[in-house]
């Protein structure tokens, strides 16, 4: 190689001062000297939480990010990758729909559902687990009922035409509020 194929150009300062900020990991490092307003920087370590233009900030892992009002709801939603009782990863079908219920894999279930058996407590377990699905499935129906009662009733005839039926009767809605208070019990006395 030839001395002429050498590079030739000179580094300015601020070429220098930018590469020692990057190899001291300040990023934001200024290189350049300026003379007027200078808007006030605030330095954030990791875990500090402020609040900036009617928003609420963090930084983890490095990053900086938003905090919002799904945070809660969105680690609840989250699969772990790891079962956090046994340390296996997740990968199973069921793993999600235990880990929703109970907080651990499929085969951690398997395991405690069967410790439950051997104590003689499983009978009550599974009694739990369904009066819990039954109670859900009270609440949902009952007020998928009272919405309906209380929606109007319109129809589009085959000619285009809307006809508005307007609300139901009070009579009906007494017969089937009647009906499904007694469904109601009816589930609760014996199924559950």
């Amino acid at each position: 190689m030839s001395r002429e194929s050498l590079l030739k150009k000179e580094f300015n300062h601020s070429d220098v001062e930018r590469i020692r900020n990057l190899v001291k990991k300040d990023f934001t490092g200024k290189t350049k000297t300026q003379s007027g307003y200078s808007k006030k920087v605030d330095k954030h370590k990791e875990g500090d939480v402020w609040e900036e233009n009617g928003r609420t900030w963090t930084i983890k892992n490095g990053l900086k990010q938003n905090l919002t009002k799904l945070d809660s709801a969105k680690k609840l939603v989250r699969l772990p990758l790891l079962c956090p009782k046994c340390n296996n990863r997740m990968k199973k079908r069921l793993d999600k729909k235990m880990y929703s219920i109970h907080g651990f894999c499929f085969d951690c279930t398997i395991i405690y559902e069967d410790s439950l058996k051997e104590a003689g407590l499983y009978k009550d377990y599974e009694k739990k687990m369904m009066s819990g699905n039954i109670e859900g499935f009270i609440v949902d129906m009952e007020n998928w009922i009272r919405e309906s009662l209380e929606d109007r009733i319109s129809m589009v005839t085959e000619a285009g035409d809307k006809e508005d039926w307007g609300a139901v009767s009070n009579n009906y809605k007494d017969k089937v509020l009647k009906d499904m208070e007694e469904y109601i019990k009816h589930l609760r006395t014996h199924v559950i």
